[in-house]
């Protein structure tokens, strides 16, 4: 699937988004972040063993380390990916 480029906001000093390449590891449609007072995390594509994921987010602040996309892009990413498949993250 080629989709993109999107606008994006990603992790703030000292949580920094890794970048390379990555598996798609699970997805979860209506998650929450539990160790940021649960943030709601709409359409969450994981792809580290470590919990970052893209997902629905604000585009206007950073994160703790996940990649925020809008609801568009974010549906269109949790439906089109599948586990296993590679994701790149660039800088």
């Amino acid at each position: 699937m080629e989709y993109g480029p999107v606008p994006i906001t990603s992790g703030r000093p000292g949580y920094e988004t890794p970048v390379g390449y990555f598996p798609v590891l699970h997805k979860v449609k209506d998650e929450v972040s539990r160790p940021y007072n649960n943030a709601p995390m709409p359409y969450s594509t994981y792809f580290t063993d470590y919990g970052i994921a893209f997902h629905q987010g604000s585009l206007t602040e950073e994160s703790h380390g996940c990649i925020h996309l809008s609801m568009e892009a974010a549906i269109k990413y949790f439906n089109s990916l599948h586990s296993g498949e590679q994701v790149q993250v660039v800088a």
